[in-house]
């Protein structure tokens, strides 16, 4: 976590600044995340736990499930927009951590539509809804 932590700080520094910047600038948020990851993976090294149990047989199947429902919803949103993928992976998700399937789906769509109000119209990000040439 520690080499990832100061890659993800490599990575940070290559930002480039625009003209209209904040008095902070784009990189400070990238190095608290990489300063907190450095943090924990140091009280990790020196305290581990002594008891850590690994998970095995149907918990790393669910994991692998959540793994792969990530990856395809970081390959999803561009070409598909914010609210269809973002509805799929959060009711996957919910329903894995123990949710009924029908208040998993109703989850991931109220997600899906809540998170993307909250982004575009209150936020103003330019993201688009749905996929090009569906209206949003």
């Amino acid at each position: 976590m520690i080499v990832l932590a100061l890659g993800y700080i490599l990575s940070a520094s290559q930002i480039e600044d625009s003209f209209m910047t904040d008095p902070v600038g784009p990189r400070i948020f990238p190095y608290i995340i990489a300063t907190v990851m450095i943090l924990c993976s140091v009280a990790m090294i020196l305290r581990p736990d002594p008891d850590a149990e690994w998970p095995a047989g149907p918990m790393l199947a669910q994991l692998g499930l959540a793994l792969l429902v990530l990856i395809g919803y970081a390959y999803a949103i561009t070409p598909v927009g914010f609210i269809i993928p973002t509805a799929i992976a959060s009711g996957v998700l919910s329903w894995q951590i123990g949710g009924r399937p029908a208040r998993a789906a109703i989850t991931g769509i109220g997600l899906g539509i809540g998170l993307w109000v909250l982004f575009r119209l209150v936020l103003g990000l330019g993201l688009r809804g749905l996929p090009a040439g569906w209206g949003i």
